[in-house]
């Protein structure tokens, strides 16, 4: 395979004349043994060696005679960025230093004491935030809002996140000790804590539902995550559920055969569920179901949101495509890319885009606006501008970006202070915070997940602490007014218009206590998570979640509805 030209990072002048070398009698090789697949023949190729040899040529000089000593891995590090930007976005260069960070993104796995942790901007330090269900941090008492000191001499106050993470991690079976200061009692504790190899559950929870509708949660298509979706998905059965809810959304994406194992779970043995085609031959696959399903005639819905990608939307387009599943909730994400992983000189890898990949019904997902030379993807475009695809049916479906769902049903937005209340930084005071660990104090047990909610007189107190906190928040319309009056400044037309900015401004100045009143439901479901989340992890978070789901609500009605549910399925217009 031609090696670009960037994998052999220049630290002498040898070396570059050497690599100069290299690079022409590749491409003069290349240009001999493939002008039939050369993009634009042989004018492609001259284009290819002669910018190389630009590039050769301007660093040799930049090299010998530039005012400061240069740091070849710096320069050419930022010459690599800057090519692989001008492609599309998920074709990365990772050096060796960075070559965890890649192993981790394809399986998952790292080596910590398994903990969120997060920046409290009010005290000036990380703190945990939530630790993992049965890992190094749970099982040495780690706690909401414990606030790290140190880790081993080293201090961590005043320290960002990022490097706080880098020194929790490590290599699996290597300890440390903790110092941490418990918010609740004031006291300061020590603890060894020996580091694990984590794996962020794919399965975030599942359980029957009401009318007997099994739900399942999948964060992330990660090596073995079929297993377990069919281990729950079994149980579930046997239990007698009537119907089955997958949920895709927020689930960025990952194995294209975990994805197609779980497709495999609903449809016959012998279905083509994908296929990748590229322009090497020998990267091109077709995935075909290999064993018999579980369940072909179950109703099934999957709810999917602009999250839902890759993997996912192989997922749910290929349950659609073959007319298995109702799909729920917005359009995709649009990721019809497929990348492989190259390693390169100097035990570095280059992640990158291969394939593209196509659902039974043919179509491709990408987004048509990928390429970041472009200004890269940022809306779906008119049904008008895409292909018709058919299911396997008959049904109409189009390319042009993401998986269209046969109900769209648009989740809740989340209002400015809700946003604010739950972000540290800024001028934030931390009161959510403060008052969930209170809360957590106050309360050694609570409800069940599917139970558990904050009374009115909870959320009263609540208010009343931010009222009194001196919390503020930035609200979109006061940052467009600002910017009108100083527009209004510019063009000299404020003056004659002042008082009429001055009435539209006190209009448009926000109320603590009515937003805090008119955004009551959505800010407690913020709360009641973050709470659940301390005492049931986050399988008793997403359980939580479902009480107040309204893309859940639509997907349950849908299951006891069996003749709306047939109706779609058969391409009935609703």
């Amino acid at each position: 395979m031609f090696p670009p030209i960037i994998l052999y990072f220049c630290k002498s002048f040898s070396r570059i004349i050497a690599m100069k070398k290299y690079i022409i009698l590749l491409a003069t090789l290349f240009l001999t043994i493939l002008p039939t697949h050369a993009q634009g023949g042989s004018n492609h190729l001259f284009d290819m060696s002669k910018n190389l040899e630009v590039f050769n040529t301007i660093y040799k000089n930049l090299e010998l005679m530039y005012v400061d000593t240069l740091d070849a891995n710096e320069v050419v590090g930022t010459a690599i960025k800057a090519m692989l930007k001008s492609l599309d976005p998920y074709t990365e260069y990772y050096p060796e230093e960075n070559m965890q960070e890649l192993k981790e993104i394809y399986t998952g796995k790292f080596a910590g004491i398994g903990a969120l942790i997060r920046y409290n901007a009010e005290l000036k330090r990380v703190v945990i935030d939530e630790p993992y269900e049965g890992m190094p941090a749970d099982e040495a008492g780690l706690k909401k809002g414990d606030i790290i000191l140190s880790i081993d001499d080293s201090l961590m106050t005043d320290k960002s996140v990022s490097y706080v993470s880098d020194h929790l991690r490590g290599d699996p079976g290597t300890s440390f000790i903790l110092k941490i200061e418990r918010p609740t009692t004031g006291k300061k504790m020590k603890m060894k804590i020996t580091r694990r190899t984590i794996q962020t559950p794919a399965v975030t929870y599942y359980g029957i539902q009401q009318g007997g509708v099994g739900y399942l949660s999948l964060r992330q298509f990660t090596e073995g995550c079929a297993k377990e979706v069919r281990r729950a998905f079994i149980e579930m059965k046997e239990q007698g559920i009537r119907g089955f809810v997958l949920d895709l959304r927020s689930n960025g994406g990952g194995s294209e055969s975990e994805a197609v194992d779980i497709v495999n779970m609903f449809v016959p043995m012998g279905e083509l569920i994908v296929s990748n085609r590229g322009k090497l031959a020998r990267s091109n696959h077709d995935y075909i179901t290999k064993v018999e399903p579980i369940d072909t005639v179950m109703p099934l819905v999957v709810l999917v949101d602009d999250m839902t990608a890759s993997a996912s939307e192989i997922t749910s387009g290929a349950l659609q495509d073959l007319d298995r599943a109702v799909i729920v909730g917005t359009r995709t994400y649009g990721k019809g890319l497929v990348q492989m992983s190259v390693e390169l000189p100097y035990n570095g890898s280059l992640k990158l885009t291969t394939d593209k990949y196509y659902i039974p019904s043919g179509r491709c997902i990408q987004a048509i606006n990928y390429r970041h030379s472009r200004g890269g993807y940022t809306e779906h475009i008119p049904d008008s501008l895409t292909q018709v695809f058919h299911t396997k049916g008959g049904r109409e479906v189009r390319d042009g970006g993401g998986i269209k769902p046969d109900i769209e049903v648009k989740p809740d937005s989340l209002p400015n202070i809700a946003y604010y209340l739950a972000t540290s930084g800024m001028d934030s005071t931390e009161v959510m915070l403060k008052y969930e660990i209170d809360y957590i104090k106050r309360h050694p047990t609570i409800a069940p997940p599917s139970q558990f909610q904050l009374s009115d007189a909870d959320y009263a107190e609540f208010k009343q602490r931010v009222l009194k906190s001196g919390f503020k928040y930035d609200p979109e319309t006061e940052r467009y007014m600002d910017n009108l009056i100083k527009l209004a400044k510019f063009e000299g037309y404020y003056d004659e218009a002042k008082d009429d900015f001055d009435r539209l401004q006190q209009k448009l100045t926000h109320n603590l206590d009515h937003d805090l009143d008119y955004h009551k439901d959505t800010i407690k479901k913020l709360l009641e998570t973050d709470i659940v989340a301390a005492y049931y992890y986050q399988r008793g978070a997403a359980e939580n979640g479902l009480r107040t789901d309204k893309v859940m609500k639509e997907a349950l009605q849908l299951i006891q509805d069996t003749e709306r549910y047939r109706g779609i399925l058969s391409g009935v217009k609703e």
